[in-house]
C-alpha cells in the first residue's frame, strides 16, 4: 500500500496527487463505482477506516475520511492518501483545523467520483437531520448508527423526524438477520399473532425498532423486555396455532421453536461494521420498510 502525506493543503492539490498516484500505480478510477464519505472523529476514525475498507472490498469506492480537529490549532487541511492491493479503491484522511471543520463539504466537493453515486456514514453521533447537514446534501444515501449516540433508544425513537428517503441507520441493519429468520418463521400457517416481546440490552436501539418493525406489520402489540444481552436475545409472538420463540444464546446461534415443530438451531451472528456497511452499500434506492417502522416507533412513543 501506498501511503502519500500532505500538510496545509487544498482540495486541489489533493486531486492531483490522485491522479498522479493512480497514474503511476495503474489504477483508474473507473473502476470505483460509488463515493464513501466517512464523518468521524480521530479517536473513532481507524476502526471506521477498517470497516469502510472492508466494505469496499465488495464495492471498490473512493473514501474520504472527514476528520475534525480542534480549533485551537489554526485553519488548514491535512491529507493523507492510501492507495494499493490491501486498499481497494483510494482512501484519503482529511483533518481540518479550524473554521474548516464548518466547511467540510467544500473540502468534499471537489473529491467526488464523477457520475457515481455518494454515499455519507456517520459511525459517531450524527447531525439532528443527516439530510440538512452540509455533507448529507452531497449523498443520496445517508447512514447513521444510533447505537453511537449518547443516548441510543432516544436517538432511534427521533429518526422520523426530519427523514427524508435516503436515510437509513445501522440500528435497522443488525436487524435483517433476525428478520429474515422471524419471517421465514411463517412459512407455515401459525394463525393471527396477539401480542409479542423483543428482549435485549437496555440501551440497544434495535430492541425498540425491531418491536416497532414486529407491531406495524403483525398489527397486534408487542412489548419489549430487557435483559443483560448482549444485544438482542429473545424473541416471542403468541399466535392461534401457539408460541413462535427466537432464543439466542450466545453470538453466533439461536433456537427456533415453531408450533408443531421440534426446536432447531439456527445460525443468527452478530455481526461487524463492515458486514453492515457492506450490506447498506448493496442498495441505494430507499429502505420503505425502514420508514415505516420508525415512523411507527415514533408514534408509540408519544
Amino acid at each position: 500500500m501506498t501511503s502519500f502525506m500532505l500538510t496545509s493543503t487544498t482540495a486541489s492539490k489533493i486531486d492531483a496527487h490522485l491522479m498522479k498516484l493512480r497514474h503511476q500505480m495503474g489504477a483508474p478510477a473507473i473502476g470505483m463505482v460509488l463515493t464513501l464519505i466517512v464523518v468521524a472523529d480521530e479517536a473513532r476514525q481507524y476502526d471506521a477506516v477498517r470497516a469502510a475498507t472492508e466494505a469496499a472490498r465488495e464495492h471498490p469506492s473512493r473514501i474520504l475520511v472527514v476528520i475534525p480537529r480542534d480549533d485551537d490549532e489554526g485553519t488548514r487541511l491535512d491529507a493523507e492518501i492510501r492507495m494499493g492491493e490491501s486498499t481497494p479503491g483510494e482512501v484519503v484522511l482529511l483533518r481540518l483545523y479550524g473554521e474548516l471543520t464548518e466547511h467540510a463539504d467544500s473540502v468534499v466537493s471537489p473529491l467526488l467520483l464523477p457520475d457515481t453515486p455518494v454515499v455519507a456514514w456517520w459511525p459517531i453521533d450524527c447531525p439532528q437531520v443527516p439530510a440538512k447537514d452540509p455533507i448529507g446534501l452531497l449523498a443520496q444515501r445517508r447512514i447513521t448508527d444510533a447505537k453511537a449516540s449518547p443516548d441510543p433508544v432516544r436517538a432511534i425513537r427521533s429518526r422520523a423526524d426530519g427523514y427524508v428517503p435516503g436515510d437509513t441507520d445501522l440500528a435497522w441493519t443488525r436487524l435483517t438477520p433476525w428478520r429474515s429468520l422471524l419471517a421465514a418463521a411463517f412459512d407455515q400457517p401459525v394463525g393471527e399473532v396477539t401480542e409479542g416481546l423483543v428482549v435485549g440490552a437496555e440501551r440497544n436501539p434495535s430492541v425498540c425498532l425491531l418491536a416497532a418493525w414486529l407491531s406495524e406489520r403483525l398489527g397486534a402489540p408487542i412489548r419489549v423486555g430487557y435483559g443483560p444481552g448482549p444485544g438482542l436475545t429473545e424473541v416471542r409472538l403468541t399466535a392461534a396455532a401457539g408460541e413462535i420463540v427466537v432464543t439466542r444464546q450466545d453470538a453466533r446461534q439461536a433456537t427456533l421453536v415453531r408450533p408443531g415443530q421440534a426446536p432447531r438451531q439456527v445460525a443468527l451472528a452478530r455481526r461487524p461494521a463492515s458486514e453492515l456497511l457492506a450490506e447498506e452499500l448493496r442498495r441505494l434506492d430507499p429502505d420503505d420498510v425502514y420508514a415505516s417502522a420508525i415512523r411507527w416507533l415514533a408514534r408509540e412513543a408519544v
